[in-house]
């Protein structure tokens, strides 16, 4: 069956994606919230607000009515900033169906909920869509890189497998390789919480401290990432992969990675307040910060690192006494998961 695809957010990720999909052969719509800004992309083939450089093929539709792009399409893309899913599911649901298929690639925790983006699509729209139909695109992927065709790797997980091997033959070029998985939960947690731990290894290089810091930023947040989303179900082998540590790498390190330059404001001295006016794109682990603080103590598991981001976003912590609390702790065992040295 032939698939029409409605990317439905315009935001870099988005744009990105709509882009790559319509310059690849995929018959592609690109929903703008902004009529006037719509309008603008449609003309000028650019978007003036995110990835300015990456010309939109002609092929793209582009459009300001939500509806109208779900509507003809077979397979809807939500990349909305995570706090936005739910009320555009809430707008879908009158063209929902048991057809339709559904793949949110927005990286985020609902703060009131704490529910991953793919449990919100499912709570709002299932039924009438198949729980099966529902999944996630994640992995190792800055925008700037996918708009420019430089190689990328991602992870697409649902529940139905089919429905993962089918979306992963549409993405699949010489340019996006594209891996399937089944432990959707897994491929949210380590997606969205990586951005937390990105945020300290910002901290860590605004307060000016080296590679060695944030090498144990980077393990030791993993294993922090890792603890929850197994005590949350997922399968602990999952966040050794694209959407775990992949995912770690590129957001720890690169200049594109907006939660690290928040986090690198933050260890110079400016409020997370300030940071984020200052930042035109969503930092989405700021938010995910407090979800997965919630998260933490729901389920029992330590996480000092994330303890002393939320501390130090919310609380008005200063950063250097953060990092002297975590680095003055009891001695522990290296061990990943709770029971390995019982």
């Amino acid at each position: 069956m032939e698939t029409s695809i409605a990317v439905l957010g315009a935001g870099s990720w988005g744009t990105a994606l709509a882009a790559y999909l319509a310059s690849h052969g995929q018959d592609t719509t690109l929903w703008v919230r902004r009529r006037t800004v719509a309008a603008t992309m449609a003309k000028a083939r650019r978007n003036p607000s995110y990835l300015s450089d990456v010309v939109l093929p002609a092929s793209l539709r582009i459009t300001a009515n939500l509806e109208k792009a779900a509507a003809r399409s077979t397979l809807w893309l939500i990349a909305t900033p995570s706090h936005v899913v739910r009320s555009i599911a809430r707008r879908l649901r009158p063209l929902a169906s048991p057809d339709s298929r559904i793949i949110s690639v927005a990286k985020g925790i609902e703060n009131d909920t704490l529910l991953t983006t793919t449990q919100v699509v499912r709570s709002v729209l299932s039924p009438p869509v198949p729980a099966g139909q529902i999944g996630v695109l994640s992995g190792p992927s800055h925008a700037e890189e996918v708009g420019q065709c430089k190689p990328t790797t991602l992870v697409v997980a649902a529940p139905d497998s089919g429905f993962a091997d089918h979306v992963q033959h549409i993405l699949m070029s010489p340019v996006l390789r594209v891996y399937g998985n089944s432990d959707v939960l897994g491929v949210e947690i380590g997606g969205s919480v990586k951005n937390v731990i990105s945020i300290a290894a910002g901290i860590s290089d605004g307060i000016g401290y080296g590679d060695n810091a944030k090498a144990a930023i980077m393990a030791r947040g993993m294993a922090e990432v890792q603890r929850l989303g197994v005590a949350m179900g997922a399968r602990a082998e999952t966040f050794a992969g694209l959407a775990g540590i992949g995912d770690l790498v590129v957001t720890c390190f690169s200049r594109h990675s907006r939660n690290r330059m928040l986090g690198e404001q933050v260890g110079r001295g400016i409020s997370r307040q300030q940071a984020e006016t200052r930042m035109k794109m969503v930092a989405e682990g700021v938010r995910t910060t407090a979800s997965v603080h919630a998260l933490a103590r729901r389920y029992n598991v330590e996480m000092p690192i994330t303890e002393a981001v939320y501390a130090i976003l919310f609380e008005d912590k200063r950063p250097a006494d953060a990092v002297q609390e975590l680095m003055t702790r009891s001695a522990k065992h290296e061990d990943w998961l709770p029971g390995l040295y019982d």
